[in-house]
């Protein structure tokens, strides 16, 4: 289970909205490569970042803080944010991202992301992003009628490195992730689950374990480590240690994060 820190990226800043509000925004930080690096020199493995400006306009207005990043870092970096052509894919994987995260256009375009899994093998994610369980898209602004399992369901065989499943009600809230809807994304295709939204505490970072056999192979964390609600440190131990504590041991469905 790897806990992978976010970095969400507006107008060359470190921002979080509240539940993909971009009216509710909260600056955490002016400088995003010393975000990047103090997250890597606290032991994580990977970083997230997400382009808040591309998600919503489908500019590349953080490009010069994306490649900042990368270039500074020596931990795989992927993002996500306004990747909607195959251009746009390949412009980013030769900037130094490891992977690129496709959302608007798994839906709109499903056959794009397969030719671009078949070009790029092992560097394409699919992001879906659900409220009420549907799909959300263009930076969560415009809702489908698409049931977010229908769509993970869609590539399962289509050769992504991933899925990153975020509960739009749960982002940004600090109140635990949505463990009945990971089980469902996880049940729904056997291509790896990556949860997002709703951590605020070591327990709800340990209460994923329970879905780790089920193919929920890694965790976002944003908001709570900007808080100082987590440690990302004491989290990898822990996760390391497989210390499931109480929460470890109780069903999804029962558990109080669910």
């Amino acid at each position: 289970m790897q806990i992978i820190p976010a970095i969400d990226l507006l107008d060359g800043h470190c921002v979080r909205l509240h539940q993909g509000d971009y009216d509710q925004v909260t600056r955490f930080s002016d400088d995003p490569v010393a975000q990047a690096l103090s997250w890597q020199d606290q032991g994580a493995q990977r970083l997230h970042l997400v382009d808040l400006d591309g998600a919503r306009s489908g500019q590349p207005i953080n490009d010069a803080a994306v490649k900042a990043i990368t270039a500074a870092l020596a931990i795989p970096v992927q993002l996500g944010g306004g990747v909607r052509t195959a251009e746009r894919a390949a412009e980013l994987l030769d900037c130094g991202l490891e992977r690129v995260i496709l959302g608007t256009v798994a839906l709109e375009q499903p056959a794009l992301v397969d030719e671009l899994a078949r070009l790029h093998p092992g560097r394409i994610v699919v992001g879906i992003d659900a409220k009420d369980g549907r799909v959300a898209t263009r930076g969560w602004i415009d809702e489908s009628t698409t049931l977010a399992t229908d769509l993970a369901g869609r590539f399962a065989a289509s050769g992504i490195a991933a899925i990153i499943s975020t509960d739009i009600a749960t982002d940004g809230t600090l109140a635990g992730p949505n463990l009945s809807a990971l089980r469902a994304m996880a049940a729904a295709s056997s291509v790896p689950v990556i949860a997002s939204g709703g951590i605020g505490t070591l327990e709800h970072l340990l209460s994923l374990l329970a879905l780790e056999p089920l193919g929920v192979c890694g965790v976002i964390v944003g908001r709570a480590l900007y808080d100082g609600r987590v440690d990302l440190a004491e989290a990898l131990q822990a996760i390391a240690e497989g210390r499931l504590q109480d929460v470890g041991s109780q069903d999804p469905f029962t558990s109080p994060y669910a």
